[in-house]
């Protein structure tokens, strides 16, 4: 009897599955190493289907030198699938840049917290339904976690006893700014619409 023995090398491995339209065009718009941002979302993913999406970039200075992070994030229907990516100079020869891109692949049960920041100018005014126009995503899972401690006090204005500390711990792994008059209505929307689907999505 002969027996056949397999390496990794002799399986052939499916390419991963294309990128919903939506999610392709947002990455392109953002126009940040495009090809690059959509190859390593696609990897993460693995196949499975993607429900919703957010694409944000921002821009910041670093000693005169503009400095782009695009973050994406993915939602399946068991995990977040977040990516980022910027550049920076080679550490090596401190002239040529390089471009960094990270995934990670967090379970839906271990998102522990979907929440939203309405920034909302002249309160006044507020029309009703309009939810302002400019939101904060914060979003958490454990992976970063921040203790806020302040001096415990009494009711008593007298009272010069030391009491501790009391604080509070939250997590905070991901938190972006979006502005309708930054980046447009249809980035404001489509932020909301994600931030509801997740909130849906860890609340079954």
């Amino acid at each position: 009897m002969t027996h056949m023995g397999f390496t990794s090398s002799d399986r052939a491995v499916a390419p991963p599955a294309p990128l919903p339209a939506e999610l392709t065009k947002a990455i392109e718009r953002a126009g940040y190493y495009p090809a690059l941002v959509a190859d390593v979302v696609r990897a993460a993913l693995a196949g499975e289907e993607v429900t919703s999406h957010l694409v944000h970039q921002e821009t910041t200075f670093d000693h005169d030198v503009v400095r782009r992070h695009i973050t994406v994030l993915a939602l399946t229907a068991s995990r977040l699938v977040i990516a980022h990516a910027d550049d920076h100079p080679d550490e090596r020869t401190g002239l040529e840049e390089v471009a960094t891109a990270t995934t990670e692949s967090v379970p839906l049960s271990a998102v522990r917290g979907v929440m939203l920041t309405h920034v909302v100018a002249k309160p006044q005014d507020y029309r009703p339904g309009s939810l302002g126009r400019e939101i904060t995503l914060t979003l958490g899972w454990g992976a970063v976690s921040r203790v806020d401690l302040l001096p415990a006090t009494c009711s008593d204005p007298n009272c010069e006893a030391d009491h501790g500390f009391e604080g509070t711990i939250s997590s905070d792994d991901i938190s972006l700014r979006i502005s309708a008059d930054a980046e447009g209505d249809a980035a404001l929307q489509q932020a909301l619409r994600f931030a509801h689907q997740l909130s849906a999505s860890i609340g079954r």
